[in-house]
């Protein structure tokens, strides 16, 4: 079974990958496939750079896990789907997949991510290190709401 880093710690992935041909329990759905099914409680959907996430903002209570993939890691497109789905109460998994970089994996996170599906398991080790590589931050984001100077005292 594939490994994947989540909440900081490497555990084993339940989810079957996305695939646009097969629609099966446990797997990862396209978003058309999701829109088309019927069950949407505890489903997972992918979201690939182009797609609306707007289909999904009524469901958020009912969807266990949003996979965002990265075909390229120069697509920042992720990160704000990221950002969007948690500002609108998304409470569940969000998974960055496909080809990002360890050195993103700290701004994903502060995006919202908090999970990272990597595409060499290698990576895995010193991926989940690199998470606390900052402790403090200037800019207002998902993880901390308020900018440094208003948290200064």
């Amino acid at each position: 079974m594939p490994r994947l880093l989540r909440d900081g710690e490497i555990v084993e992935d339940n989810w079957l990958a996305a695939n646009e041909e097969t629609v099966e329990n446990g797997r990862i759905l396209t978003l058309a496939q999701w829109e088309e099914t019927s069950e949407k409680s505890g489903s997972a959907v992918q979201l690939e750079p182009g797609d609306d996430v707007t289909p999904l903002l009524d469901y958020l209570s009912d969807i266990s896990l949003v996979a965002i993939n990265f075909p390229v890691f120069t697509d920042g497109r992720g990160f704000s789907y990221a950002r969007e789905l948690r500002e609108r109460g998304f409470r569940g998994e969000v998974r960055a997949v496909g080809h990002f970089i360890r050195d993103q994996l700290h701004y994903l996170s502060r995006c919202g991510f908090n999970a990272f599906q990597f595409e060499d398991l290698t990576a895995l080790d010193t991926a989940a290190t690199s998470l606390s590589d900052f402790n403090e931050h200037y800019q207002a984001a998902i993880d901390e709401p308020l900018p440094l100077f208003r948290r200064r005292r």
